[in-house]
């Protein structure tokens, strides 16, 4: 399955969806592993199986072995940040903010592909999983990078409509 076939599965009630698929795949603004990686580390991040296969499908010829692995990171490393994060963030008690996280994070300081990628990346699944404080931190590390507000909202895009696609191919 591609993305033009997952984009057939999306019933009429969620053209939109479908709409913005066609849309954000010939998206300009990014580079296509910027694009294409944030759309295989969203499905991902979803965890729906049929959206997941599509992409990953989609991604074969767009992308490296080592920028497909890294997506995977990003949506590996993220779906333990995100919990941790917004979990300390989210508790009453400010001390546990403060504390060392001790979990390991390595791929973040070598992920295989350009920094600024594997970032954006994980900006786009730390939405999707809704953890704020790490959508703050990614997004400060791709704009020091030089990536635009546009770029930045670009990879957003994707993540809420692959994360739609999601949910609707989920009820089908």
């Amino acid at each position: 399955m591609s993305i033009n076939a997952l984009r057939e599965k999306i019933p009429d009630y969620a053209k939109d969806i479908r709409l913005n698929l066609g849309t954000l795949a010939s998206e300009p603004s990014l580079s296509d592993q910027q694009k294409w990686g944030t759309f295989y580390a969203s499905a991902l991040a979803t965890g729906q199986n049929d959206v997941i296969a599509a992409v990953a499908n989609e991604v074969t010829d767009k992308l490296t072995d080592e920028a497909q692995t890294a997506a995977k990171s990003a949506a590996a490393i993220m779906a333990m940040n995100n919990v941790y994060y917004r979990a300390t963030h989210l508790l009453s008690g400010s001390d546990y903010e403060t504390l060392p996280a001790k979990l390991r994070m390595n791929v973040i300081g070598n992920p295989g592909v350009d920094k600024a990628d594997f970032e954006l990346w994980s900006l786009a699944v730390s939405a999707i999983n809704g953890c704020g404080m790490c959508m703050d931190s990614h997004e400060k590390v791709v704009r020091k990078a030089g990536l635009t507000t546009d770029q930045v909202q670009t990879a957003l895009r994707i993540a809420a409509v692959v994360n739609a696609a999601a949910a609707v191919i989920g009820t089908l």
